[in-house]
Protein backbone atom coordinates (compact mmCIF):
# COMPACT_ATOMS: atom_id res chain seq x y z
CA UNK A 1 0.00 0.00 0.00
CA UNK A 2 1.32 3.43 -0.92
CA UNK A 3 1.99 5.98 1.77
CA UNK A 4 -0.75 8.60 2.19
CA UNK A 5 0.71 11.97 1.19
CA UNK A 6 -0.31 15.61 1.22
CA UNK A 7 1.87 18.17 -0.54
CA UNK A 8 1.55 21.64 -1.98
CA UNK A 9 3.13 23.04 -5.13
CA UNK A 10 3.53 26.43 -3.39
CA UNK A 11 5.37 25.43 -0.18
CA UNK A 12 7.48 22.52 0.99
CA UNK A 13 6.81 20.52 4.15
CA UNK A 14 8.16 22.73 6.93
CA UNK A 15 8.44 25.67 4.53
CA UNK A 16 6.85 29.08 4.52
CA UNK A 17 3.32 29.54 3.22
CA UNK A 18 3.27 32.30 0.56
CA UNK A 19 1.60 35.57 1.64
CA UNK A 20 -1.14 35.08 -0.99
CA UNK A 21 -2.62 32.25 1.11
CA UNK A 22 -2.64 34.20 4.41
CA UNK A 23 -4.84 36.86 5.96
CA UNK A 24 -2.19 39.38 4.84
CA UNK A 25 -2.74 38.35 1.20
CA UNK A 26 -5.77 37.03 -0.69
CA UNK A 27 -6.89 34.86 2.25
CA UNK A 28 -7.50 31.83 0.01
CA UNK A 29 -6.53 28.21 0.58
CA UNK A 30 -3.29 27.05 -1.05
CA UNK A 31 -3.39 24.33 -3.70
CA UNK A 32 -2.89 20.83 -2.28
CA UNK A 33 -2.01 17.49 -3.85
CA UNK A 34 -3.23 14.19 -2.35
CA UNK A 35 -1.46 10.92 -3.04
CA UNK A 36 -1.51 7.28 -1.95
CA UNK A 37 -5.16 7.10 -0.91
CA UNK A 38 -6.03 3.48 -0.11
CA UNK A 39 -8.83 1.58 -1.80
CA UNK A 40 -10.41 1.16 1.64
CA UNK A 41 -10.96 4.91 2.05
CA UNK A 42 -14.60 5.97 1.73
CA UNK A 43 -13.97 9.64 2.45
CA UNK A 44 -11.23 12.09 3.40
CA UNK A 45 -11.06 14.84 6.01
CA UNK A 46 -8.77 17.89 5.87
CA UNK A 47 -8.14 19.88 9.05
CA UNK A 48 -5.97 22.99 9.00
CA UNK A 49 -5.00 24.51 12.33
CA UNK A 50 -2.39 26.54 14.20
CA UNK A 51 -1.15 24.68 17.29
CA UNK A 52 1.16 27.59 18.22
CA UNK A 53 -1.85 29.85 18.84
CA UNK A 54 -2.37 27.97 22.11
CA UNK A 55 0.94 29.21 23.57
CA UNK A 56 1.28 32.61 21.85
CA UNK A 57 0.96 35.28 24.59
CA UNK A 58 -1.31 37.31 22.30
CA UNK A 59 -3.12 34.28 20.88
CA UNK A 60 -6.49 32.81 21.83
CA UNK A 61 -4.97 30.36 24.33
CA UNK A 62 -6.08 27.37 22.28
CA UNK A 63 -5.39 25.78 18.92
CA UNK A 64 -6.85 28.00 16.18
CA UNK A 65 -8.83 26.17 13.50
CA UNK A 66 -8.36 27.63 10.00
CA UNK A 67 -10.26 25.15 7.81
CA UNK A 68 -12.41 22.06 8.38
CA UNK A 69 -13.32 20.09 5.25
CA UNK A 70 -14.94 16.66 5.42
CA UNK A 71 -16.66 14.06 3.24
CA UNK A 72 -14.06 14.69 0.54
CA UNK A 73 -14.36 12.09 -2.24
CA UNK A 74 -11.40 9.67 -1.90
CA UNK A 75 -10.74 9.95 -5.65
CA UNK A 76 -9.81 13.62 -5.14
CA UNK A 77 -6.16 14.17 -6.06
CA UNK A 78 -5.98 17.97 -6.00
CA UNK A 79 -7.61 20.74 -4.08
CA UNK A 80 -7.15 23.85 -6.19
CA UNK A 81 -6.42 27.21 -4.60
CA UNK A 82 -9.50 29.08 -3.41
CA UNK A 83 -11.74 26.03 -3.75
CA UNK A 84 -13.51 23.26 -1.88
CA UNK A 85 -13.56 19.77 -3.42
CA UNK A 86 -16.86 19.03 -5.18
CA UNK A 87 -19.33 17.43 -2.78
CA UNK A 88 -17.27 18.09 0.34
CA UNK A 89 -18.67 19.85 3.40
CA UNK A 90 -16.99 22.73 5.23
CA UNK A 91 -17.16 22.94 9.01
CA UNK A 92 -16.61 25.98 11.19
CA UNK A 93 -13.24 27.66 11.71
CA UNK A 94 -12.39 29.26 15.06
CA UNK A 95 -14.19 32.45 14.00
CA UNK A 96 -17.42 30.45 13.57
CA UNK A 97 -17.32 30.71 9.77
CA UNK A 98 -17.68 27.81 7.32
CA UNK A 99 -14.70 28.82 5.19
CA UNK A 100 -10.91 28.94 4.99
CA UNK A 101 -9.18 31.67 6.93
CA UNK A 102 -5.51 32.24 6.27
CA UNK A 103 -2.65 32.41 8.76
CA UNK A 104 -2.33 35.64 10.77
CA UNK A 105 -0.03 34.91 13.73
CA UNK A 106 0.06 37.69 16.34
CA UNK A 107 3.73 37.05 17.17
CA UNK A 108 6.67 35.42 15.46
CA UNK A 109 6.50 32.38 13.21
CA UNK A 110 3.67 29.88 13.68
CA UNK A 111 3.26 26.35 12.32
CA UNK A 112 0.14 25.44 10.35
CA UNK A 113 -0.87 21.78 10.24
CA UNK A 114 -2.63 20.53 7.13
CA UNK A 115 -3.84 17.15 8.43
CA UNK A 116 -5.38 14.68 5.99
CA UNK A 117 -7.31 11.66 7.26
CA UNK A 118 -8.62 8.61 5.40
CA UNK A 119 -11.93 7.39 6.77
CA UNK A 120 -13.71 4.05 6.41
CA UNK A 121 -17.06 5.86 6.02
CA UNK A 122 -18.56 9.26 5.35
CA UNK A 123 -19.52 11.56 8.20
CA UNK A 124 -23.29 11.73 7.91
CA UNK A 125 -24.39 12.43 11.46
CA UNK A 126 -23.30 16.06 11.79
CA UNK A 127 -25.10 19.32 11.22
CA UNK A 128 -23.76 21.31 8.28
CA UNK A 129 -22.00 23.88 10.46
CA UNK A 130 -19.95 21.58 12.66
CA UNK A 131 -16.76 22.45 14.50
CA UNK A 132 -13.42 20.68 14.16
CA UNK A 133 -13.97 19.05 17.56
CA UNK A 134 -17.32 17.64 16.43
CA UNK A 135 -15.77 16.29 13.22
CA UNK A 136 -12.90 14.70 15.20
CA UNK A 137 -15.31 13.09 17.69
CA UNK A 138 -17.33 11.62 14.83
CA UNK A 139 -14.35 10.26 12.90
CA UNK A 140 -12.41 8.79 15.83
CA UNK A 141 -13.48 5.21 15.10
CA UNK A 142 -13.46 5.69 11.31
CA UNK A 143 -9.86 6.84 10.80
CA UNK A 144 -7.72 4.50 8.69
CA UNK A 145 -4.60 6.61 8.11
CA UNK A 146 -3.38 10.16 8.54
CA UNK A 147 -0.67 12.40 7.09
CA UNK A 148 0.45 15.93 7.93
CA UNK A 149 1.88 18.76 5.85
CA UNK A 150 3.37 21.59 7.92
CA UNK A 151 3.61 25.16 6.68
CA UNK A 152 4.96 28.17 8.56
CA UNK A 153 4.18 31.85 8.45
CA UNK A 154 5.54 34.99 10.08
CA UNK A 155 3.98 38.38 9.46
CA UNK A 156 6.27 40.98 7.89
CA UNK A 157 4.61 43.92 9.58
CA UNK A 158 3.19 44.64 13.00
Amino acid sequence: MDELTLTSPVFADGGEIPVKYTSDGDNINPPLVIGGVSEDAVSLVLLVDDPDAATDPDGPGKIFDHWVVYNIDPSTRTIEEDSVPKGALVGLNSLGQAKYIGPAPPNGSHRYRFQLFELSDRINSLALSSSKDEVIQTMVNLTLRKTILIGTYKRRHS
